[in-house]
């Protein structure tokens, strides 16, 4: 069985917070920031007796029409386009006017806009998006992309309607298929992945579970709302990519879930067939899947991540809450996965996340030890056993790490959509940002949501992450695929 929420905690859960009139409402930042320019700037390395006529004679002789507009006070020269250019195309042209003789440089007089910051109250509250230590820098990649067009599948608890994500969630699914575990009042799979809540007595789920009672988590609706949060709707927190959908899948419940559950979910989710289960019209390129438990990759998880990937959905995953090695935690130890650690707001491993090398990369999970507001905050519940008014909490876990690498995954997609998931993968490791604290085991970097939608846009064009081990969904690590 799988457990949703190793050692994850909940602060300050307060209903009606972070409401409308928590926060005056700021501009909405503008987007696009590489679109293109109709200005080029040229330095020349020695004086012209008229740089007007020698720029605009320059640009008549590469085939583009300029004209002069003023000299700067660094001595270069503006001149402009007959209109808007792809920043391509002007920084091809400027590429040429350098080349030439008694110029110094020529680069593109680029547009720049300022960085979106969200007008949600909760927001300055959400240190993991945007602090420069421990933050993955989402205000700079909002500016180019939020993740519109993009399906993000949460296997999880399930959702409740909350008001800052109902717009966003699709009409997912429970593919529950135990009575108990469902808690829900039937023994069937059907449409209904609301979550009826999770919560136990003590001794209802046997070893390896804490042995007191337990509140229901409203789990999914937290990583849920990390993932695509309403943002800029001057109410409550911001999601990553808050123009993607969601599309839950309820695979936990009292007790966790099975494995054979959550493998039929992920299948499912990529628009593949399950037996009994209508087909999925809204396929996901990203699954998050914030569970976990220990032991080796199972065949039937294998299978169904494989079968996942090579429809092009790229699968997040936890790396665990053990304190522990990954490769004794899955599905994190699962090949074509992207396993995620979790740090925390100073950059160093957070002292619950597993870790090892299996981990690709790792993300915001919080440490509230000392204070909650140090955790991950996002939607969420009040019921402690059964649904009760919409709420927002921090919790802390690599199960809030995860959403964050799912929400930038979505980003990507949503900037080049031809990507592979070997292809995302490949990029969210290589554009990570070094840790700025000890993090051994943590992966490749801390993810930096502004870097990976930049090599989505100007990279990706790789095979699908073939590395001659026979994969063609991921690539391999140095040493061999897992």
């Amino acid at each position: 069985m799988y457990s949703g929420y190793e050692k994850i905690i909940a602060g300050c859960l307060v209903a009606g917070m972070l409401g409308a009139a928590g926060m005056a409402a700021a501009s909405p930042g503008e987007h696009g920031r590489h679109e293109g320019t109709d200005r080029l700037i040229i330095k020349f390395s020695s004086e012209r007796p008229n740089p007007e006529i020698a720029s605009e004679l320059m640009g008549k002789r590469l085939g583009w029409t300029m004209r002069y507009q003023r000299v700067t006070g660094m001595g270069s020269h503006v001149l402009k386009l007959d209109q808007v250019h792809p920043q391509a195309d002007v920084q091809a042209l400027a590429n040429q006017i350098a080349a030439q003789p008694g110029v110094a440089y020529a680069e593109p007089d680029t547009i720049l806009r300022r960085v979106l910051t969200p007008d949600d109250p909760g927001y300055p509250s959400q240190w993991h998006y945007y602090e420069a230590t421990g933050g993955i820098n989402a205000p700079a990649a909002w500016d180019q992309n939020q993740g519109s067009g993009v399906i993000v599948a949460v296997l999880d608890t399930g959702y409740r309607p909350h008001h800052d994500l109902a717009a966003n969630l699709l009409a997912g699914y429970d593919m529950i298929s135990d009575p108990f575990v469902a808690n829900d009042g039937d023994a069937v799979r059907d449409a209904d992945a609301s979550d009826p809540g999770d919560h136990v007595l003590a001794g209802q789920c046997g070893g390896g579970y804490p042995a007191e009672d337990q509140n229901s988590s409203w789990h999914g609706t937290h990583v849920a709302g990390t993932v695509a949060a309403l943002t800029n709707n001057t109410s409550g927190v911001a999601g990553v990519a808050y123009n993607a959908k969601v599309l839950p899948v309820r695979v936990l419940g009292r007790c966790g879930g099975y494995t054979s559950d959550i493998a039929d979910a992920i299948v499912w989710s990529a628009g593949l067939g399950v037996d009994g289960v209508p087909a999925n019209n809204n396929p996901a390129r990203v699954m998050n899947l914030s569970l976990g438990g220990g032991g080796s990759c199972s065949r039937t998880m294998q299978s169904a991540i494989d079968l996942a990937t090579g429809q092009g959905s790229a699968v997040v995953v936890a790396a665990g809450n053990s304190a522990s090695n990954t490769k004794r935690a899955t599905p994190a130890n699962c090949r074509n996965v992207v396993a995620v650690a979790a740090t925390t707001r100073t950059g160093s491993r957070a002292y619950y996340s597993n870790s090892g090398k299996e981990v690709d990369l790792s993300a915001p999970g919080g440490d509230m030890r000392s204070d909650y507001r140090n955790g991950i905050l996002s939607t969420l519940n009040m019921g402690t056993t059964v649904p009760g008014d919409d709420a927002y909490a921090w919790y802390q876990g690599t199960s809030m790490a995860t959403p964050h690498v799912s929400g930038v995954a979505a980003l990507m997609l949503s900037a080049k959509p031809e990507l592979s998931a070997g292809d995302v993968e490949s990029l969210l490791k290589s554009s990570a940002r070094a840790f700025p604290s000890s993090c051994s085991g943590c992966g490749s970097g801390i993810l930096d949501a502004d870097a990976a939608v930049t090599a989505a846009i100007s990279g990706g064009d790789s095979d699908g992450g073939d590395d001659g081990d026979g994969g063609d969904t991921r690539p391999c690590r140095g040493k061999k695929c897992r």
